[in-house]
């Protein structure tokens, strides 16, 4: 069998189906169910944070996001990400303003934001790459500078602290997503955190086509919401989270602890003060190393090992988005995109495996 670059948790399948049984002998499917106000309640516990609203994918939780603080004209935003960071702006007419990243997290660099800032410009929405946080003080500085509205994508970063504080809390909202390659997920899901009653609220009524009870619709809202079926997997996710992180961690430290000795081969460690997720496991093939990172990506994939070129090419370099005016300068975001590999990593991936796959990488001559 290959060794695939991430694996969901799955839990015991009788525990899931005790929530089934439940959901079909109460016949409720969706709309703000049992399970799902079940699943909003724990998880902003879980996560510390005030308010929580529930998608039934991240996608719809970034497009409805920009709905909720009416954003419209331009938005900064990085180039280092998954494309439905920057595809939520385009379905929403707003055109991306991409920014370099900074070289020792791949996070928007708040240096180059300003420069970036015009009079059509109205909110920053950077990603904590990888679960690692952005430099939220000085994007707060220079939003409050300009008036501008902060949407963090956080999908890779559930669970993740600084300080011992949840880094859900920054900005006007932080977008989760639940998809099945995250360290929690809902077989697909995500959702938007906010920070007030009215927002929540307001948040709620969009993902719900707009209604206000029965029969008013006050706004022009959307199909976004979870069903119980991914609320329930959810919760009984929930109960494995922190051991689901711990093996994470382990197996990241293992890599990093080999890696380390190899001539040619960077990786990213965590801030000393961030409490982390182990959502990723992410190498740079430097120029030093016996071969390129689509080299050793094809030996690694001859090995029945499958990594990733995560994030490969830069969203604005994807021809979905040629002739959009779009281009910048972004000598870091390409230099890491062109080295980037992530390496296998999910909780079962058994160590006596990593150890293989180290020996791979350590010997770029040998096939």
């Amino acid at each position: 069998m290959p060794t695939l670059v991430t694996q969901p948790f799955l839990p015991p399948i009788e525990e899931l189906t005790a929530y089934i049984e439940k959901i079909w002998k109460n016949k409720w499917l969706t709309n703000n169910g049992e399970f799902h106000q079940e699943l909003e309640r724990q998880l902003a516990e879980f996560l510390g944070v005030p308010y929580i609203s529930l998608f039934a994918n991240g996608t719809l939780a970034l497009l409805t996001a920009l709905q909720a603080l009416d954003v419209k004209g331009e938005v900064i935003t990085t180039p280092y990400t998954f494309v439905a960071t920057a595809n939520a702006l385009i379905w929403n007419n707003i055109k991306p303003v991409f920014v370099d990243i900074e070289s020792q997290y791949c996070n928007l660099d708040p240096d180059k934001i300003e420069e970036a800032i015009t009079e059509e410009t109205e909110a920053i929405m950077p990603v904590h790459v990888y679960g690692n946080p952005c430099q939220h003080k000085q994007i707060e500085a220079i939003a409050n500078k300009y008036g501008l509205k902060i949407i963090y994508d956080a999908a890779h970063a559930f669970g993740v602290k600084e300080d011992g504080n949840s880094i859900l809390n920054y900005g006007d909202l932080s977008i989760l997503s639940f998809h099945a390659t995250k360290v929690f997920n809902t077989f697909e899901g995500g959702a938007i955190v906010s920070h007030s009653a009215q927002m929540k609220q307001r948040i709620d009524d969009l993902k719900n086509f707009g209604f206000r009870g029965e029969t008013q619709v006050i706004l022009p809202g959307i199909n976004g919401k979870m069903n119980e079926i991914q609320s329930a997997m959810g919760l009984v996710q929930l109960k494995y989270f922190e051991s689901i992180r711990e093996k994470r961690l382990f197996i990241y430290r293992h890599y990093c602890e080999q890696l380390e000795h190899i001539e040619g081969i960077s990786y990213l460690s965590y801030p000393d003060n961030v409490e982390h997720n182990g959502a990723y496991l992410p190498i740079f093939i430097n120029s030093n190393y016996g071969l390129t990172r689509d080299e050793l990506y094809d030996k690694l994939r001859a090995n029945d090992i499958y990594s990733r070129r995560y994030f490969y090419p830069l969203v604005p370099d994807f021809q979905a988005y040629a002739g959009m005016n779009v281009k910048r300068d972004l000598p870091v975001a390409h230099s890491k995109s062109d080295s980037v590999l992530c390496l296998p990593l999910y909780p079962e991936l058994a160590i006596k495996e990593v150890d293989r796959i180290i020996e791979i990488i350590s010997r770029p001559y040998f096939f």
